[in-house]
């Protein structure tokens, strides 16, 4: 079940002045932050302590923004913005290409993009959606650290069968189509195909009924696609 605790932001940002900065707007707006001014110890630092977002820099001293934000995208889906003096539009669609949420080019308001990360925070664990664990009382979400578990037992899923599975909990009964739900786990849904979901979803059942062999929360409903059983 969600913690009753601050946003953590994770800055990446080699210059003392600019992360001040940030982490000020954002101490200002109920954020608590970390800084990092460089990316080395970036991933060991995620694997250790769950953040709510992370804003990166490109420009890094030690190594490209870029490279370790593919590097964090290969394990974590937590949202990343990206920091850049960079303003031609090639760099905009390569960043978010390779996972960005969002980019913010150099100058900037540290007020603007306070609102970026309040925006990218609402898109990807929306505000309007049922709280984590409220669905049904057999699934506890941590969205912090981004674990789900099942009857008291932690589940080990991929990143996205964990996506799929959060999406189900705060919509209990509510069938998503393949489509929908490309769109609202995949980073880039147009590359994924309708058989790709049932895999994830076959996966996922299999993890399931391995702790209740005689349950399928998930429901498969012919030509319209999946839910989860609201009756837990």
């Amino acid at each position: 079940m969600k913690e009753d605790m601050k946003p953590l932001i994770l800055i990446v940002e080699d210059e003392p002045a600019i992360a001040d900065n940030i982490a000020y707007a954002l101490s200002t707006e109920g954020f608590d932050t970390q800084w990092h001014a460089e990316g080395g110890n970036v991933l060991s630092f995620i694997a250790e302590t769950p953040v709510d977002l992370i804003i990166l820099d490109v420009g890094l001293p030690d190594m490209s923004g870029m490279e370790l934000c593919k590097a964090i995208r290969k394990n974590n889906p937590v949202p990343v913005i990206f920091l850049t003096a960079r303003s031609q539009e090639i760099d905009r669609v390569v960043g978010l290409e390779i996972g960005a949420d969002d980019y913010v080019v150099k100058p900037f308001s540290p007020r603007e993009l306070t609102a970026r990360v309040k925006a990218v925070l609402r898109r990807t664990r929306p505000e309007d959606a049922a709280p984590a664990g409220s669905a049904s009382c057999a699934f506890t979400v941590n969205d912090t650290r981004h674990r789900i578990s099942y009857f008291g037992r932690e589940l080990d899923l991929s990143r996205y069968e964990y996506r799929l599975l959060d999406i189900f909990i705060r919509r209990p009964g509510q069938i998503f189509s393949r489509e929908q739900l490309m769109e609202l786990a995949w980073d880039d849904p147009e590359m994924s195909m309708d058989r790709t979901v049932d895999a994830h979803i076959k996966n996922l059942r299999s993890k399931l009924k391995a702790i209740t062999p005689d349950q399928d929360p998930v429901k498969t409903h012919r030509g319209l696609g999946y839910a989860l059983k609201e009756d837990l």
